[in-house]
C-alpha cells in the first residue's frame, strides 16, 4: 500500500493524523515500510496495523513513542506488552504524571505524544491556541488540539490565523460558566458534580452547534 492509501484507512478512526504524521512515526523507528525500486514507500497490512496500535496508545493512554516502541519491541520478540495503566500518562523519563483528565505536559511531552516540533508548537501559543500554566506546562487537551492545529497547518491554515476560533472558545465558556454558576457555588457535592455534568454537556452542544454552523458557511461559499 502506498502512503496515500494508508492515510485513507487510518483517517477513519484517527482523522487527525496527516502524511507527515506518518513520516515521523517511520523517522522515530515505529514502523519500517519497505521501498520499491523507485523509492517510495511501500506498506504491509502488519505496517497498519503497527501504525494503529501506536496512534491508539497515544490518544487513549497519552504514551509517548519512547515507551510505544519499547512495547513494540517487546511484542516483536513475543513478549507481552506491559499495559498501559488507563487515565494516566507515561512522561518521556518514565515517571507517571496525573490523570489524564487533570494532568499536565510539558513541550517535550506534548512534541513527543503529537509529532509536532517545539517551533510549531510555540507558533500555536503565541497565536494563543494553547496557554501554559507557570511552570510552562499545558493541559492534557493540548495534546489534540496541536494535533487539529496542525493538521490545519498542513493544509494552508496557520495557527494565526486561528485567533478567532480561541476567542470564540472562550467566549463560548464564559456563556456556560453563566448557567451552570449557580449550582457550582453550592456546598453540596452532588449541585457541583451535575455543574459540571451539565457544563460538559453545554459545551458539546455548543461544539455541534458551531461545526453545523461551520459546514453551512463552506456550503454557501462552494
Amino acid at each position: 500500500m502506498t502512503i496515500g492509501s494508508v492515510l485513507s484507512i487510518l483517517q477513519a478512526e484517527f482523522p487527525a493524523v496527516t502524511v507527515s504524521k506518518l513520516r515521523f512515526l517511520e523517522d522515530q523507528g515505529l514502523v519500517s515500510p519497505s521501498r520499491t525500486g523507485s523509492g517510495y514507500r511501500k506498506y504491509s497490512p502488519a505496517d497498519v496495523e503497527r501504525l494503529r496500535y501506536t496512534l491508539t496508545q497515544q490518544r487513549d493512554h497519552f504514551l509517548p513513542l519512547k515507551v510505544i516502541r519499547e512495547n513494540l519491541e517487546d511484542l516483536d520478540a513475543g513478549r507481552s506488552a506491559e499495559s498501559a495503566r488507563p487515565a494516566r500518562m507515561v512522561a518521556v523519563d518514565g515517571a507517571l504524571v496525573a490523570p489524564a483528565r487533570g494532568g499536565r505536559v510539558s513541550v517535550r511531552e506534548l512534541s513527543e505524544l503529537t509529532g509536532v516540533s517545539h517551533a510549531e508548537i510555540e507558533e500555536m501559543v503565541v497565536a494563543g491556541m494553547l496557554q501554559a500554566d507557570a511552570r510552562g506546562r499545558f493541559p492534557a487537551r493540548a495534546v489534540s488540539v496541536v494535533q487539529l492545529a496542525a493538521t490545519l497547518a498542513s493544509r494552508g491554515i496557520a495557527p494565526r490565523n486561528l485567533r478567532a476560533l480561541r476567542s470564540s472558545a472562550d467566549n463560548t465558556a464564559g456563556l456556560v460558566d453563566q448557567v451552570v454558576a449557580p449550582s457550582r457555588s453550592q456546598h453540596s457535592s452532588v449541585a457541583r458534580e451535575r455543574s459540571a455534568a451539565d457544563a460538559a454537556e453545554l459545551a458539546e452542544v455548543a461544539a455541534r452547534l458551531y461545526a453545523e454552523l461551520l459546514r453551512t458557511a463552506v456550503d454557501e461559499q462552494a
